[in-house]
């Protein structure tokens, strides 16, 4: 379910700015799952004692952590699903996995915009970028792939040329044999 507006600030929320690399250091211990909770909350109320900063409670940080598990939960979801669409395009549909991200992210960003929830002006700019570099990513992949198109041309026309002159061909036959496997066109046709 989603939550509206920013909710209530949990004591971790609320802990100065020179406590954020020991909240970042915990998250990564919880991400990690190789300590107990409980074991984490020790060390990190440690660490904010020798800031001179309060602790958080046992209970304030479970919140936090169940919170940051679902989050965790669901990048593994995501990681997991766009390795399966890679796999099944192959290597060699880049531009079929770069297009379907694309939509994949301007669907999220529109229905974001239409849901009830309120965005805040980070959010909006987190979407913006978002959404930039999904178009982006569609326009390089686009390019490249022309550009390999219009190499693959060119390396075939010499190939078909080569051939064809070793093989007597006339100018004519190597014209619709480009003409024909390629679709190019020459100034014979």
């Amino acid at each position: 379910m989603a939550r509206k507006g920013r909710g209530r600030l949990s004591s971790i929320d609320l802990l100065p700015e020179d406590a954020e690399g020991d909240v970042i250091w915990a998250v990564g211990q919880l991400q990690k799952r190789e300590r107990l909770q409980k074991d984490i909350l020790k060390e990190f109320n440690g660490r904010l004692a020798d800031r001179g900063i309060g602790s958080v409670s046992a209970s304030a940080f479970n919140r936090y952590a169940v919170r940051k598990a679902k989050a965790f939960a669901r990048l593994d979801e995501v990681r997991q699903i766009s390795s399966a669409l890679t796999n099944a395009l192959g290597p060699d549909s880049a531009d079929d996995l770069t297009i379907t991200v694309a939509e994949t992210i301007k669907t999220l960003v529109f229905e974001i915009l239409e849901s009830d929830g309120e965005i805040s002006t980070k959010g909006a700019m987190e979407l913006s970028r978002a959404l930039k570099h999904a178009v982006e990513a569609q326009t390089i992949s686009s390019d490249r792939r022309k550009k390999v198109e219009a190499d693959f041309a060119r390396k075939a026309t010499n190939a078909i040329e080569r051939a064809g002159k070793s093989k007597g061909l006339t100018a004519k036959t190597r014209d619709a044999i480009k003409r024909e496997i390629l679709g190019i066109q020459t100034d014979a046709s």
